[in-house]
Parts: C-alpha cells; structure tokens; sequence
C-alpha cells in the first residue's frame, strides 16, 4: 500500500442527505416567439435596411437557449431584407484560433446549418480608435465590414472584476469583438482596472460602428431565462447597469456561507469563465476581489464535455481526479490564460487516481480536529444550485433557510471504479 492509501484510507466520510434550494422561478417560455413579437417595436431593428450585411454576435457561454436566440435574430434580420451573419465574439477562446471558436458556436448548436446563416471566423481585427493611454480599441475584421452589428450576451456578474458593467454587452464589445489581440490589450494592466477599461472601450465602439441594437439576456437561479431585454444602441450604456444589478439580484448562492469542503462533481467553460463560478466559490482568480463564502478545500472530480478540455479554473480548487488531468488540452486553455494575464486558474491541483480519495483528501486536510465534525456539501456544478448534498450537522442550518430535505441521511454512492454516483436530477 503506498502512502496516500495508506493516509487516507481510514479518512471518515459524512453521511450526507439531499436538499433542494429555492430561488424565483418565473422565466420565459416561448423565447423564440418572445423576440419575434417584441423586436418588430424596436427602433433599433426597424432601422436594418434591405441588402444590409448585419453581423451578429456569438458568444462562448453556456447560456440557456442561446442557440434559439441567435435563429431567432437572425430570421427577423432576413424579414428585414437584409443578409446576417455570425461571428464569434469570445476574445481568445476556442484556444485563440478561428476554426476552435467555430467549434465552441458548434457546442452550443450553432452551426451554419442550425442558424440557416454563414459563421464568419477569424482572428483578425482592425483598429478603429484609442481610449485613454493611446490604448486601442480593436474590432473584428467581419464585424468591422458589416454594415450593422447586433450584440446578443448574457449580463451577470463577472467572475474577476466588479463595475459598474461586467458580463454582458458593454463587455462583449470590448473583449468578445476585440478578439485576442483586443483582449490581451485590455488585459494588460490586470483586473484592478479592467471595469474602467469596460467603461471606456463600449462607448468608442458604439461611437465608431452602427450597433442596430443589443439582445441582453438575464438568468433566474436556475439557469433559465427569466428576461430578454431588447435595446436600441443609445440605450445599451444607461440601461446595462441597472439590468446588472438585477442579474445579481436572481444569482443562485448556497444557503451557507462556510464549509470544511466543497466537492464539486464538474467543472468547464461552458459553465463559467472560470469553471466554477467565483461568485458562488468566493475564490477569485485575482487579489482585487473576494467573496462572501468561506470553503476551507476544494475538491473538482470531473470537466464537463463541452469544455473540450479546457481546464480553466481548476487551479481555484485543491483537489482533482486522474480523470481530469487526462481531459485536460494545454492548448485549448492557456491562451486563455496567457491573454487575461491570470494563471492563478490554469495551476493544476493535487491529482488523486479517484473521486473517493479526491474527496477524502480534503477532508483530510481540512483543518480541523475532529474529522467527524467536517461541514461538507457536494454540488454539480455552480450553474446548478437547485439540489444540493450536505452532512447530517448542516441540517439544521438548512432548516432555517429556503431549502427542503429531500432524503434521509445516506452514505456517499460510490461505483465499482470508486466514482461517485450522486444523482442531481
């Protein structure tokens, strides 16, 4: 027997019981007919002139229904008479490259074929200003041709910095648009004065290009979207600060604010910019900004598919599987990395060959005394807060807040290969 087995053979694991958290549920259901009905009343939209090529964003998120919100924009540019077009709008992601950003559209069902409109990638920009220090504000080079463009992103918090704009359309024309020259430029002097670049940057933009309109979305707590908000471009600077405001209004959190360990069953890009969503963690990948959480170690058993690899984020845990580090693609990630100027989130972190010494692992190095005592949650992922596992001494703190027991207390699933097995349907 080796070391760590020998270590944490004997490491109590908590019985755990199943909650579900509450949160506002209203969202929209007929999304695609949403914007069909209410776009036809938008200045903005009612502009877009027949022959017109209008490009249209895509971003690199996970955001619910993106797919059907893009189709529908662009079907009501074509009723419009005029010719749209996608370009991706992720900075650096996709690994910095043309045709990896067509296949992080293609994650998220967006294809040529889906969409019944041309994707124009490229990594190439045009400069068209500067903002303050002569720095320049660069745009994509098919956006730049297009005679409109059309911003579609989702607006919440950001995972590094906090503004008065953080994720969402302001954000997009700077580093979505700017692509990885733009982004490595804005980047440059770090997150501490990145809002400032934001503020600066949205504004040249909206100045120097026709911006028909932008499409903000906003996410109840379950992932779904509870607003659609449809703005003409002189309304995308006022409007995108109290739309953010209430974006971090619906953000899903966990009912507690302190834990031993956090195991958390998947991480990936396409569930945060970060992996695991700082917000939700109180890790932040830079020291400008921290939390409201406190989790003494934190434990990653898996990356999502649609990550592709892509493993940014993982250095804000403490622990990982063997499973992990085989998906993990250094080129997929550290462009990413290398242009935020951030390598806190790219670190690798302690690889144990399985989930149940990944997870005993840290409760062993949790820091307490008595390891029996070890406050101890497990969720899927932080884009999931609905159904949450907690030990048997967090229960009546659950009581106390707006959550339901679901089960009675059970030991932790493992499968034959010693994966966890949870179920968080």
């Amino acid at each position: 027997m080796s070391f760590i087995d020998d270590t944490l053979k004997d490491v109590p694991l908590p019985k755990i019981v199943k909650i579900e958290q509450y949160f506002d549920s209203a969202y929209i259901k007929n999304i695609y007919e949403y914007i069909e009905n209410n776009l036809v009343h938008l200045a903005g939209y009612k502009n877009i002139q027949k022959g017109q090529s209008i490009a249209v964003t895509g971003g690199s998120r996970g955001i619910n229904s993106i797919d059907i919100i893009t189709k529908a924009v662009c079907d009501m540019v074509k009723k419009r008479g005029a010719y749209p077009f996608i370009v991706p709008a992720m900075g650096s992601h996709g690994g910095a490259t043309a045709e990896g950003q067509i296949e992080v559209l293609k994650t998220l069902g967006i294809t040529e074929e889906t969409m019944g409109v041309p994707i124009k990638s490229s990594m190439e920009v045009v400069k068209i200003g500067e903002i303050m220090n002569g720095r320049p504000v660069y745009l994509d080079k098919y956006a730049n041709e297009a005679d409109g463009i059309i911003l579609i992103n989702r607006i919440k918090a950001h995972t590094s910095f906090r503004g008065i704009y953080e994720s969402g359309l302001m954000k997009m024309l700077a580093i979505g648009l700017g692509k990885q020259l733009g982004a490595a430029h804005y980047h440059q002097t770090g997150f501490k004065y990145f809002p400032e670049v934001i503020e600066k940057v949205g504004p040249e933009v909206l100045k120097k290009k026709n911006i028909c309109f932008g499409v903000g979305i906003i996410d109840n707590s379950y992932g779904k979207i509870s607003e659609i908000a449809l703005l003409n471009s002189d309304e995308i600077v006022e409007k995108e600060k109290d739309l953010l405001v209430k974006a971090n209004s619906l953000m899903p959190r966990l009912f507690f604010d302190q834990a031993d360990v956090l195991i958390v069953k998947e991480s990936g890009k396409n569930i945060s910019g970060t992996g695991m969503d700082s917000n939700i963690i109180g890790r932040f990948n830079n020291k400008h900004y921290t939390g409201n959480i406190e989790l003494t170690k934190i434990a990653v058993l898996d990356l999502s598919e649609k990550s592709h690899g892509n493993f940014n984020g993982m250095g804000l845990a403490d622990f990982t599987t063997k499973r992990v580090y085989e998906k993990m693609d250094f080129e997929t990630t550290y462009p990413n990395a290398l242009t935020a100027t951030t390598v806190l989130t790219v670190k690798i972190p302690m690889i144990l060959p399985t989930d149940e010494m990944a997870i005993k692992a840290a409760i062993k190095t949790c820091n307490i005394l008595d390891l029996k005592k070890c406050r101890f949650a497990i969720i899927e992922n932080t884009k999931n807060m609905k159904t949450v596992y907690v030990s048997e001494n967090m229960i009546e703190e659950a009581k106390k807040k707006n959550v339901e027991i679901l089960s009675e207390a059970i030991e932790i699933p493992f499968s034959k290969d010693r994966s966890m097995t949870l179920d968080f349907n």
